[in-house]
């Protein structure tokens, strides 16, 4: 663990917890079965988004549980971060059975600093991991610390039939849930969602669109209507539903507003695109109805009250009541239900 963490600071953004500064506290982080920030990257606004994590240790031995590690194994680690994940596998497998692949140069460096430091030496290479590392092909594993919102065809390309891949997945709706897939001898892999972990999205695979920058205009006359389906059914506490809201609703994300003069909370949907945008608002009295407002080519709290209606028939399944196959044509999802398109 680095000797600078940072710390959720009580207003909805990080701190920096020094362990020079305060030991207690930072002992305290650092020991407990919570993931933890590690890098920040600070915009000039003053605006601090984390830009990597040490994983919750109990999440770090449930992936390492789903990959199913046996001797002579040949693992390829997406995403070395602090090189915790990369030195329990060289321990468990030897450090010449381990390859991990890290994007940003520094944290590279770093993990290699950090894992010579615990006597290890698995071979920590600087790049882009959803290209994989096809030099040291085939593996027997392949585990991802980041999450994708599908799966790098590099993966099934470099791995064995029989190989096991562990990967957290996201939406643009929401990051969570954990891919456990095998791959076929014809290429192909199939498996099951888990319902843990969230992991930060994979770097330069997600989109960056902002609703005052690049979606809200002035002079747009958004449709107006009313809905019965609470917001916070779709995009509250309850994970089974955004997960399914996610799979079936693509590339669309949500925010929630407590600043707007015009409503009590409101919740804004956007694509990715930046082309289409929703409302939906609540007045802090009633639940019965929800005004909503829609713009765009897409209608998305249409397709999110599809989803969800979808889902609820489908005797609303939890993350696990999903599977994975990937093709070379693309991702199909099944669930407890006709298979939707992620």
């Amino acid at each position: 663990m680095p000797d600078r963490i940072w710390l959720r600071d009580g207003n909805g953004g990080y701190a920096p917890c020094d362990r020079a500064v305060d030991p207690e506290r930072w002992g305290e982080a650092a020991f407990s079965d919570a993931p933890l920030v590690t890098q920040i990257r600070e915009d000039a606004d003053g605006f601090r988004e984390p830009t990597s994590s040490a994983s919750a240790p109990g999440t770090v031995l449930r992936m390492l549980e789903d990959a199913g590690i046996a001797d002579g194994q040949r693992v390829l680690e997406i995403g070395t971060g602090t090189g915790y994940h990369a030195a329990l596998l060289a321990h468990r497998l030897g450090d010449d059975r381990v390859l991990s692949v890290e994007v940003d140069p520094v944290l590279a460096d770093t993990a290699r600093a950090n894992l010579k430091g615990v006597g290890r030496a698995p071979t920590v290479v600087t790049g882009d991991g959803a290209l994989g590392h096809a030099a040291a092909a085939p593996y027997d594993r392949i585990i991802a610390t980041c999450s994708v919102r599908a799966v790098p065809a590099a993966w099934r390309a470099q791995t064995l039939p029989g190989a096991r891949l562990v990967v957290p997945w996201s939406t643009s709706w929401i990051t969570y849930g954990t891919l456990v897939l095998t791959r076929r001898a014809d290429g192909t892999a199939d498996g099951r969602f888990a319902g843990y972990g969230s992991y930060m999205v994979m770097r330069g695979r997600r989109a960056e669109s902002d609703l005052d920058r690049d979606i809200l205009r002035d002079g747009q006359r958004p449709c107006r209507s009313e809905t019965g389906l609470s917001p916070w059914a779709v995009a509250g506490e309850d994970l089974d539903a955004q997960f399914a809201v996610g799979l079936r609703v693509p590339d669309v994300w949500h925010s929630w507003d407590t600043a707007t003069d015009q409503a009590h909370t409101r919740l804004w949907l956007a694509d990715d695109a930046a082309a289409s945008w929703a409302s939906v608002d609540y007045d802090g009295r009633q639940t019965a109805r929800f005004p909503v407002r829609q713009h765009g080519p897409r209608r998305l709290w249409d397709e999110v009250a599809a989803a969800h209606r979808q889902w609820v028939r489908a005797g609303e399944p939890r993350v696990a009541g999903h599977g994975l196959t990937v093709t070379a044509a693309g991702h199909r999802v099944q669930v407890q239900g006709p298979p939707v398109a992620p």
